[in-house]
Formats: C-alpha cells, sequence, structure tokens
C-alpha cells in the first residue's frame, strides 16, 4: 500500500468518525440486526427501504448508513439459527448444524457469543483484506471468465461429498435433485418451460427463501412441537460465563478464522457465486481440515459455529470489490448499493481507486466499524436472547412460525412461496427422520443454475478450449479429488474393490428405503418429462437425472442387499472404529425417543397447524390471522394462561403490522374477503 493510499485511508477514517455519520452508521447496524433477526427477510427490503432516504445525504454518510446496515444483517443471523434451528438468512443455514446442538446441550450463550465474535473478526478481517488487495484483485477479476465460473461452481458442488458424512451416494442424490429443481422455470437458452407444472409462479424458478425456510426451520420446529419440549432443559454455563468461553474459543481457533474470512472473502468477490454457498464451503472447508472434525461436527461443535459465521460476515467486504473495480454487482445488496453510486454522481471503475479513492476507503470503514459495532449490541442483549433456548415450546413457535410465513412470502410475494415452503417442509422433515442429509440439496439448487449458465456460455464463447484453461484446470482437480475421496474410503473400509462388489447378502428392509423409492420415482418422472424438450433445454437435466437415478439405484441396493460394514470377518476392528466415526452430516432428530406412532401423529398435527393458518391467510389475511393463530395454538396445545396468551398474541400483531405493513409496505397477497378487511392491502396475486 503507497504513500497515497495510506494518506486516504486516513482520510476517510477522520471523515467516518464524523458523530452525524456515526450515528448514520449506527442506525443503519441496529436496522441491519433486526432483520437479520428476522428468518428470511434479510437486508435486502431494508437497503432498498434506505436507498431513497440518502439522496439528501453526502457520500460518506450514505454509505455509512447503507453499509451499516448491510454488513450487520449477517450478525444478527445467527441468533434464531442457533436457538430455533431457523436460518435469520440463506448464509446462516450452516450456523444451524452445530449452533442449535449447542443450544440444545444448554450451551446457547457460548455458541450466541463465538457466532458474535467470528463474525465481527471475519468481517473486519474481510474488510481489511479487501483494502490491502483491492489494486491487486482488478487485474485477477479481469482475468475470470465463465470458464473459471463454472470451475468454482464445480468446487463448490464438490463439497457435496463432505456434506453428506456417512452416505455420499445419498448426499450425491439429493445434490443432482437440488441441481434439477435449480433448473425449474423458463429455460434461458431455448424458452422451453421446464417442470412448471402448468404454473406462472413456477416460470421464474423457485424462489431460494421459502426453499431454505423450508428444508431447514419447518423442520426443527415440528420436532419441537413433536417433543413438546424447551430447546433446552437449562442453561449448561451461568450467561457470563458462556460468553467469555465463547469469545475465548474464537482467539482458541484465530488460525481457523482468518483461513474462513478469506474464504468468505474470496467468493464474495467472485460475481455470480452467490452467499448462499459460503458458508457452507467454508464449513466443509473447516471439517476436511480441523483435528477430530469428523467425529464431532455436526453434533455441537463451537468450531463449526465459528468456521460459518466467520465466513458469512467477511463475503460483504469481498462482494464490494466487483461493485467497485467494475460496476458488477457481488451480491443483490451490492446491486442496491449501485444504484447508490448512481444517485451521488459516483462511476465504479478506474475513478474509484483514484480520484474517490478516499470514499473507497470510507466503504471499508463503514464495513469495519459496523461489524465491531454489531458485534458489540449483540453482546449487550445476548442474556436475554440465551434463555429464550429455555422457554416452553408454546410460547416460541406461534411467534417464529408467523415470522417464517412473512420470510417466505418474501421471495416473490406469492402464494406459491407459502405452498413452497410447505412442500419443502414436509421434504426436509422427511428426510431428517430418514437420515438423508440436506445440506447437498441446498448446495445443488443454489449451485444448479449457475452451473448451466456458465456451461453454456462457455461453450459458445470458446467452444472446448475453455477446459484447457489453467485455473479450470486447478479448480476441476480439486474438485475431482474431494468427490472421489470418500468413495475410495469406503472402499477401504469394505476390505478393497473386490469385496466391496461381491458382498452381498439377503435383502433387509427399512423404513428409510421408502424414500429411496419415492425419490427414484419422482427423479424418473422428471427425467421423463425432460426427454421431450429440445435439446439444449434437455441435455442437462436428462445427464444430471440420469446420475441421479443411479446413485440413489445404487444407494438403496447396498442398503437393501449389503450386510452393515463392520460385520463381516473380513474387515478389521481398526475399519470399524472408522465407520463409527464417520457422522451422518445433518441434524440428528431430538424425537427418536418417542413412538413412531406418536411421531407421526404429533407431526400430523403440526402440519395441519401450517395449512390451517394458510386457510385463515386466503379468507381473511395474514395480518388478522397472527392474532388468532397465536391465541387457538397456545390456548390447545398447552392452555397457557389468558394473561401470557393476550399480550403475545396483541404484541406479535402490532410488530408485523408496524414493521411489513407500514415500514416495508408488503404487499399482501388476495383474500376471500378482499377489501372488506380494512387492514390488507390487497393486489391480484401471481
Amino acid at each position: 500500500m503507497d504513500v497515497s493510499m495510506l494518506d486516504a485511508a486516513g482520510v476517510a477514517l477522520v471523515t467516518i468518525l464524523d458523530p452525524y455519520r456515526l450515528m448514520m452508521l449506527s442506525a443503519g447496524v441496529i436496522m441491519g440486526l433486526v432483520l437479520g433477526i428476522l428468518p428470511g427477510i434479510g437486508g435486502l427490503a431494508g437497503t432498498a427501504l434506505l436507498l431513497p432516504f440518502t439522496f439528501a445525504l453526502d457520500p460518506y454518510t450514505a454509505f455509512a448508513l447503507l453499509l451499516g446496515l448491510a454488513s450487520t444483517t449477517a450478525t444478527g443471523d445467527p441468533i434464531p439459527a442457533i436457538l430455533f434451528g431457523v436460518p435469520g438468512g440463506a448464509g446462516s443455514a450452516a450456523t444451524v448444524l452445530d449452533g442449535l446442538p449447542m443450544a440444545q446441550k444448554g450451551e446457547a450463550g457460548r455458541a450466541l457469543s463465538a457466532a458474535y465474535m467470528s463474525s465481527m473478526l471475519g468481517g473486519v478481517f474481510g474488510a481489511l483484506l479487501m483494502a490491502a488487495t483491492l489494486p491487486l484483485l482488478r487485474p485477477i477479476m479481469l482475468y475470470l471468465g465463465s470458464p473459471e465460473l463454472l470451475a468454482f461452481a464445480a468446487l463448490g458442488i464438490s463439497m457435496v461429498a463432505t456434506l453428506s458424512g456417512n452416505t455420499p451416494l445419498r448426499g450425491l442424490t439429493v445434490a443432482c435433485f437440488g441441481i434439477m429443481i435449480a433448473m425449474i422455470g423458463t429455460d434461458p437458452q431455448t424458452g422451453t418451460l421446464r417442470w412448471t407444472l402448468g404454473s406462472l409462479y413456477l416460470w421464474d424458478g423457485l424462489p431460494l427463501v421459502p426453499v431454505i425456510l423450508g428444508l431447514f426451520a419447518l423442520p426443527e420446529l415440528c420436532d419441537l412441537a413433536i417433543s413438546r419440549t424447551a430447546i433446552a432443559a437449562k442453561n449448561k454455563y451461568d450467561i457470563k460465563a458462556g460468553m467469555l468461553r465463547g469469545a475465548k474459543d474464537c482467539f482458541d481457533n484465530w488460525w481457523l478464522v482468518l483461513r474462513c474470512s478469506w474464504i468468505g472473502a474470496a467468493f464474495g468477490a467472485v460475481p455470480g457465486i452467490g452467499a448462499s454457498i459460503i458458508d457452507w464451503l467454508a464449513y466443509g472447508h473447516a471439517m476436511r481440515t480441523e483435528k477430530g472434525a469428523q467425529q464431532t461436527f455436526g453434533r455441537g461443535d463451537v468450531r463449526g459455529v465459528i468456521a460459518s459465521e466467520s465466513a458469512n460476515n467477511a463475503k460483504e467486504g469481498g462482494a464490494l470489490v466487483p461493485t467497485l473495480a467494475f460496476g458488477v454487482p457481488g451480491s443483490a445488496g451490492m446491486a442496491i448499493l449501485l444504484g447508490a453510486f448512481l444517485i451521488h454522481g459516483l462511476v465504479p471503475g478506474p475513478d474509484m481507486l483514484g480520484k474517490n479513492l478516499s470514499i473507497t476507503y470510507a466503504m471499508v470503514w463503514s464495513i469495519a466499524l459496523a461489524n465491531i459495532l454489531g458485534a458489540g449490541l449483540c453482546y449487550l442483549f445476548s442474556g436475554q436472547f440465551a434463555k429464550i433456548a429455555t422457554l416452553r415450546y408454546t410460547l416460541i413457535l406461534p411467534c417464529v412460525l408467523g415470522i417464517i410465513y412473512i420470510g417466505a412470502f418474501e421471495g416473490s410475494r406469492s402464494w406459491g412461496d407459502l405452498f413452497s415452503l410447505l412442500f419443502f417442509g414436509l421434504l426436509g422433515w422427511t428426510m431428517k427422520q430418514m437420515k438423508w442429509p440436506r445440506p447437498p440439496l441446498v448446495l445443488g439448487f443454489v449451485l444448479g443454475d449457475i452451473i448451466e449458465r456458465y456451461m453454456f456460455i462457455s461453450v459458445e464463447r470458446y467452444g472446448l478450449a475453455w477446459m484447457a484453461r489453467p485455473v479450470v484446470v486447478v479448480l476441476f482437480a480439486l474438485a475431482f479429488v474431494g468427490l472421489m475421496r470418500p468413495f475410495l474410503q469406503d472402499v477401504r473400509l469394505h476390505g478393497g474393490l473386490k469385496r466391496m462388489l461381491t458382498g452381498f447378502g439377503a435383502p433387509r428392509f427399512q423404513p428409510s428405503d421408502l424414500f429411496a423409492v419415492f425419490m427414484i420415482l419422482l427423479l424418473g418422472a422428471m427425467v421423463i418429462e425432460a426427454s421431450e424438450w429440445n435439446f439444449g433445454a434437455k441435455v442437462v437435466p436428462l445427464t444430471v437425472g440420469s446420475l441421479a437415478l443411479a446413485f440413489v439405484t445404487i444407494s438403496l441396493l447396498n442398503q437393501v442387499f449389503r450386510a452393515p460394514v463392520g460385520a463381516s470377518d473380513g474387515i478389521g476392528s481398526e475399519a470399524k472404529a472408522e465407520v463409527q466415526q464417520k457422522i451422518h452430516m445433518d441434524l440428528d432428530s431430538g424425537t427418536q425417543h418417542l413412538p413412531v406412532r406418536v411421531i407421526l401423529q404429533r407431526g400430523g398435527i403440526f402440519f395441519g397447524w401450517l395449512l390451517a393458518f394458510m386457510a385463515s391467510m386466503a379468507t381473511i389475511g395474514l395480518i388478522p390471522t397472527v392474532p388468532l393463530f397465536v391465541v387457538a395454538y397456545m390456548r390447545s396445545e398447552a392452555r397457557e394462561p389468558w394473561r401470557i396468551v393476550l399480550p403475545q398474541a396483541i404484541g406479535l400483531t402490532l410488530f408485523i403490522y408496524i414493521v411489513f405493513d407500514q415500514l416495508l409496505t408488503i404487499p399482501w397477497p388476495q383474500t376471500l374477503l378482499g377489501t372488506f378487511v380494512p387492514t390488507l392491502k390487497v393486489i391480484p396475486s401471481v
């Protein structure tokens, strides 16, 4: 960093420390934390809401306000992820895997503290890394083309092997299924409608938010309703001790924080990769590299929380790089920020590294200070957050479900979002009960569209020569090694390839086999429909679908006809121990102690409540439904006293009305009563 850059950084720091600008930065931070805590809402709506208020502000103040919100949304995300297993945003889904088990063990304070501290360190490190490398990254970013972006996506898909735990074939099956549902909608190459089921809602594809909330939020809430207990019986540590322990964990694992922050910043700087996979990439990296992680990740290991959250916050600094250098937004939030550039007469490109360098570094300081301030505010209130984990389920579920419905509706603001939420909620709960890993499905869904789009662009632009580009070769090699590693391990654990291919026995059927049969039927139907499309529209779906069918068929045959690994005499004690150490890379169900009949009965009641909520919403609207739902659920499930029920119903309704109806002005879907309900803003649903 030369003298001119140091001078610009110094001027920017002095400018941003002005009391008025600090006040605006703090206002953005508070809004970001609140939006991060609300599941599925995210900072995009808040950033768009604040944009008109920046017209009369100078550039330093405007970007302090906007980046204060954008930088700290991820700091608030882990709160619902850890306490309820409900991702605050798509970028905190991996935090659920270890954060919720820690809360269930009474370590909510420790997990929250580790999340805040790693978020702060990751955000600050990401900002500083961006400041130091921005001049160097510009030529690198110019070199990256569609082949390299395709290879990055392939490297991300290779994490499926890690995130599948001890069931790599199941992981690859659901990853391929995720890629296929990512292709739902209008094919950009030929205009073919793919798997739209005659619904206009699916023409533009499935939105990410209802899919994420359905797969990860509803199953955890369903298990909570089935077990009918608090998330944790009691806190293992007192609040102060837990907070200190979590902060100490971050500094004890400082090298992990730095590595995952670098992953977050680096992948955040790659346009088109998306923030939704960065936490999974960091989580998979930590599980591969940390000592003993294969045995403890997914069961309440604080390092899983640290890895996910440090990468999640560092991505904002990385996403600012292509926005500043080329005017290419690195994320959806940065696309709105690009609008602020135009409002204030700033042109992304060389000018931002030249005459406007002080404004560039003011953005860096804004991100760094926002992360420090956001972590401080979270620590201030974490004592109260941690106590939520010990509350009765009837006090938690109604409020969280109400917010989840609004978060899912933000996907595309149509009824289809709510049906998608319900479908993927039922799918996610079934996968969890049957021990099918859910993380690979999310990874495939996020990366599926990216892979297809960049593959067509690469072939059209470079022919087959794109496969010989150096970066592509290296990334594909890393992806291949990552995918093959679990298969080679399984071959060794079975005593060699020969024994693996011949070690079959009498068939043994288990309940989880039914889900494999369901996947075969579903994938088969999708492949049959795809076979009738134009060649350009069907080549990728048919390839991925055929692979998925092969994976799930082999997995089913292994499950039915092969004896458990380690059961035969040819498998040594060392291999048996290694098999036992390999884990199911997903949350274990907390209802296994209950009879199957009770699980199915209570699960049916839970999803019945969801259907009743949607029926009432369709009749009278969401806002009037909320108090009715809270009262009905709390009174019928546990006969909660009216002195608790009424304040909670009124408080939640007022909160939703003020925040979402008045401030964010969400256009609620059309209802049967229409204009007869005065609180609803009726628009035709899509």
